[in-house]
């Protein structure tokens, strides 16, 4: 009696401690019971194959809207990924005689081997070998958990790109590496799987890691490109003056009948503000001279106006360039004396006279006197 007592209580702390190895193993290798594709595949001795298929997935990208980017902006592109992937058919591995129950096994994994061409758990990572193009570190990397052929996803990938206000016109290629997950084969297993303590189930699939990398073209078309490469004139708080800007453009389109305009704030301002320049060629410059005002309560420092021109572009538009800043110096005003203080200075430049001549009267009249 103890003796088989003793067996039970041993047996059952084999099996409990076996129990703890295999959670133990199974934690490590960071295997959750959350589907069966987490825990390990049944080996092919426990599987049947009756069909061998033939296919995979072919992953495609297309931006949404516009590729065209403009210098200096921030915006969000839109790609769409699509699979057209082909099945090219399946090819019988084995027979299945006249057991009725390996036909519905077979035609089951038929069924199965259709998947063979959907792309599962898609990374999509969004880069760029541009200085003059950045993506947002926070969305250049996203996943899509399936894409099926001849299906379009709900959404599409949205990445967030940053154009240098600098960037030369021409088409930058960005560049979308993939990475994903198709079906390699399918096998039956008939619930042999439940003998490893894992979910019943009736197939067992074997994953094949694949990498595909996109070109994605986006386009700066050429345009005016206006920029402030010169100011000269200084003002003085209190007083007025000729302050000349010089834009040059340094695009690679003219900006015809282009007129400059200027926008000064108190303490500061200007009454002519749009001043004419005619047709700037690439490369070329064209000065205006604005007059300028400053309050005498002004403070001595740089101020920072804004500048923009507005011109006609190559598709007869107007257009206008984005904003510059011209910077004008006002310096101290002058000391000069107020009216207080002249008027004190003729009093007593007029008292000076009176006296003196008071003073040289008297003299005379002493001289005369005297004689």
């Amino acid at each position: 009696m103890k003796s088989t007592l003793g067996i039970k209580i041993i047996t059952n702390f084999t099996l409990i401690l076996t129990v703890m190895v295999v959670i133990s193993m199974l934690s490590v290798l960071e295997v959750y019971p959350a589907s069966a594709k987490e825990f390990l595949p049944a080996t092919y001795e426990q599987t049947t194959n009756f069909y061998t298929s033939y296919g995979e997935p072919d992953l495609y990208a297309s931006v949404l809207g516009e590729t065209e980017l403009k210098r200096g902006e921030t915006r969000d592109i839109k790609i769409l990924i699509s699979n057209r992937g082909v099945l090219y058919g399946a090819k019988s591995a084995q027979g299945v005689g006249t057991s009725e129950t390996k036909q519905a096994l077979s035609m089951k994994e038929l069924e199965y081997e259709s998947l063979r061409t959907v792309a599962y758990g898609v990374k999509a990572t969004l880069l760029t070998n541009s200085e003059y193009i950045d993506v947002d570190p926070t969305t250049n990397s996203q996943i899509l958990e399936e894409v099926f052929p001849g299906q379009l996803p709900d959404d599409p990938l949205v990445f967030t790109l940053t154009v240098s206000d600098k960037a030369p016109a021409g088409v930058y290629m960005l560049v979308l590496p993939l990475a994903y997950e198709y079906q390699k084969d399918v096998r039956m297993t008939a619930g042999s799987t439940a003998v490893q303590g894992m979910p019943s189930k009736d197939h067992e699939i074997y994953y094949q890691a694949a990498n595909k990398t996109l070109i994605i073209p986006m386009i700066i078309e050429p345009e005016p490109r206006l920029e402030v490469t010169g100011v000269s004139g200084q003002l003085s708080a209190g007083g007025m003056s000729t302050i000349n800007v010089t834009y040059t453009n340094t695009g690679e389109l003219p900006a015809t009948d282009a007129a400059a305009r200027i926008v000064a704030m108190k303490p500061l301002s200007c009454d002519k503000s749009m001043q004419p320049l005619g047709t700037i060629e690439p490369g070329s410059s064209k000065t205006a001279s604005f007059v300028i005002a400053s309050e005498l309560a002004a403070v001595a420092k740089t101020y920072g106006l804004d500048s923009e021109i507005k011109y006609i572009d190559t598709d007869g538009e107007i257009a206008y360039s984005s904003n510059m800043k011209v910077d004008v110096l006002v310096t101290p005003t002058e000391e000069k004396l107020n009216i207080t203080g002249i008027a004190i200075v003729g009093i007593i430049i007029t008292l000076i006279v009176i006296v003196s001549k008071n003073i040289l009267r008297s003299m005379n009249q002493k001289n005369r006197g005297i004689e």
